[in-house]
């Protein structure tokens, strides 16, 4: 069947009844320490995926069955590239992903190589929508945004004038941990150490006793809540009580379990990018309603962003009258004005998306906390 579908529109697209089948590739970690915020992912594009075939969606006039194509990278930059090759040689139309930065980067050259749009609904490194590729779109901020926000809000907000910075040496956490450090110090605090781990590691006991004589208010880390909550509580352990502070990489309850009671009140402060204002709640509403019905659990943040890209896809290949890559591309790269569970949706010449929220959070009660909605700073100078 997929042999004829391929062999179909290699000969003229969706023309042929056999080329009803429209083939949509994901890529997220679904093993491994960030597998929580992996099936997350997956889920929302699940379910969009689902509820697209409910409705019947006509292509061209021909009414399509969307089929989804989903793979496990790890959040390992080999594995994430040998997944991009199976996703290519499926010949999918789309791909969603991949979800970390680290895959994502080097998976997106197949994807351009092969001319399909790839959007990604997490992905924050700014070199992603950098290389020149017309296929690479994101749904949220990036590290330039997300990290550089983060360290004007501790000083200027915080009033915090002495941080420690701890990178996990993954594309994603070193990206980010710069662009804190680089605010930091232009909001004119200083960072009085910088150490770096790797997102495997489980003893940080060596980096946090060097960073405990330098007495920061704050200890940064560019990485995921899998490495942030044994780090949370050898901090405590230790007696370093700073403050911890990081990217959407530690914004997820599962820090709570790793952290085993040390997250305390107001500990931490993190940021996600992406928000949601009062016009969106009622849409927001609706869809978490849908999601906890569909899997009996909460949706996180990249559960939005997944369900709108694959959302976004569709109706970009609506728009074209065609599911073929090079038909509905530059209708993607050019909508204006779809109006997803995250608001509106638009991107820029690079693939980024335009005007996107961040959204700052801190744990009280063990449960996480929202402390402001902003817009990213469009003044990027890099």
């Amino acid at each position: 069947m997929i042999v004829a579908a391929a062999a179909a529109m290699a000969a003229g697209g969706l023309a042929h009844a056999q080329a009803s089948v429209v083939r949509l590739g994901t890529v997220a970690p679904l093993s491994g320490g960030a597998a929580h915020a992996g099936q997350a992912n997956l889920n929302g594009v699940r379910m969009a995926v689902e509820e697209l075939n409910a409705r019947g969606i006509a292509i061209g006039g021909q009414k399509v069955r969307f089929e989804l194509l989903a793979e496990d990278d790890a959040g390992d930059p080999k594995q994430g590239v040998a997944a991009a090759q199976k996703l290519v040689d499926a010949r999918v139309h789309g791909v969603i992903g991949h979800q970390n930065s680290g895959t994502a980067i080097p998976a997106s050259r197949l994807y351009s190589d092969a001319g399909i749009p790839q959007i990604s609904p997490s992905v924050t490194h700014p070199r992603y929508t950098r290389q020149g590729f017309a296929t690479t779109f994101r749904m949220v901020a990036d590290d330039v945004q997300l990290g550089g926000m983060l360290g004007r809000y501790a000083v200027k907000e915080l009033h915090l004038r002495s941080f420690a910075v701890v990178d996990d040496r993954t594309a994603y956490g070193q990206g980010l941990a710069r662009e804190f450090a680089e605010a930091v110090r232009a909001a004119g605090a200083a960072v009085v150490d910088q150490q770096f781990t790797t997102d495997k590691a489980t003893d940080f006991s060596a980096i946090l006793t060097a960073i405990k004589a330098k007495k920061p208010d704050v200890l940064f880390i560019g990485g995921m809540y899998a490495t942030a909550g044994p780090m949370l509580l050898q901090m405590q352990q230790l007696g370093l009580y700073a403050r911890l502070m990081g990217g959407d990489g530690i914004c997820n309850d599962a820090i709570v379990p790793l952290a085993a009671g040390a997250v305390g009140e107001n500990r931490i402060v993190c940021a996600e990018p992406g928000g949601f204002d009062q016009a969106q709640q009622p849409g927001l509403e609706r869809f978490h309603a849908a999601y906890r019905k569909r899997f009996g659990s909460e949706a996180e943040g990249i559960s939005v962003y997944a369900y709108d890209a694959v959302n976004l896809m569709a109706e970009a290949m609506v728009q074209a009258g065609s599911a073929e890559p090079k038909r509905y591309l530059p209708v993607l790269a050019s909508m204006q004005g779809f109006q997803g569970v995250s608001g509106g949706i638009a991107f820029d010449g690079k693939g980024d998306r335009k005007d996107p929220l961040l959204t700052l959070y801190t744990f009280r009660n063990a449960r996480r906390a929202t402390l402001a909605v902003v817009r990213a700073d469009a003044s990027r100078t890099h």
